[in-house]
């Protein structure tokens, strides 16, 4: 399995537990703010914005907390103004990691980010050392029972969608990051609502990671992602379903 489609399973098990603490609404009203900064408080016009509102909208966000984070974004209230920083690095067995974070203090985070991969043995690297082994792309989750495979399938590919396959319960649509909106827009015209949709980042390739090394990088991950300012981390590792098995156990 993917370090992608390893890591994703790991991300959809632990929002649960974010989303009982408040963490993830915490991340989505940061995107929703420096969205609404960057391109403006129309969704019509700024398809980022439109992604962080469906993005709260499936999180059950209410619309006043949309609506605040949104004005505060564009300048019309008053409130905390927020950067985004990526940093790349790399991790135990030399997996490719990429981290993006929104802060309202560059230095903490840099900080933060720095203890947290020196613990787990990790490294920061330079910009651009690892960025170019992952592809921008759309991942947009909906429940295998809400269209026939192969009906859904030719929707979602007339739409511009890059591929679909079956991953548990689930229905998994990639898109590139220009056809995102659309494939969404096609799915709602047949009244189904997407489990998630979001735009990620997929490493092209994968590093096998083996013994004491899989959990290290499962621990470095899930303390990056517990970060405060951590928005979005992305890791290539690739672990076995047995090495998994053995962490689980």
């Amino acid at each position: 399995m993917s370090g992608h489609s390893k890591w994703a399973t790991i991300k959809r098990q632990k929002g649960k537990a974010d989303a009982a603490r408040g963490k993830l609404f915490n991340r989505l009203i940061r995107e929703l703010t420096i969205a609404a900064r960057i391109g403006g408080s129309d969704p019509e016009s700024n398809p980022r914005l439109r992604t962080a509102i469906s993005a709260a909208r499936a999180a059950n966000m209410p619309n006043k907390n949309i609506e605040s984070a949104v004005l505060k974004g564009s300048g019309q209230m008053e409130g905390v103004s927020y950067e985004e920083i990526t940093f790349e690095g790399y991790g135990p067995g030399g997996v490719a990691i990429m981290i993006e974070c929104m802060t309202d203090n560059r230095n903490r985070t840099v900080a933060e980010v720095r203890h947290v991969l020196t613990k787990y043995g990790g490294n920061l690297g330079q910009t651009n050392s690892v960025s170019w082994m992952f592809k921008s792309k759309g991942i947009i989750r909906v429940t295998k029972d809400s269209m026939a495979e192969d009906e859904l399938m030719e929707v979602v590919l007339e739409a511009g969608a890059d591929d679909m396959s079956l991953d548990g319960e689930e229905f998994e649509i990639i898109t590139s990051p220009e056809t995102f909106d659309s494939v969404r827009e096609a799915l709602e015209k047949f009244n189904i609502k997407p489990a998630s949709a979001e735009l990620t980042k997929i490493p092209e390739n994968s590093v096998k990671v083996e013994g004491d090394n899989s959990s290290r990088i499962l621990k470095l991950m899930e303390a990056i992602d517990d970060l405060d300012d951590t928005q979005h981390v992305y890791a290539n590792f690739d672990i076995s379903d047995e090495d998994m098995e053995k962490l689980n156990s």
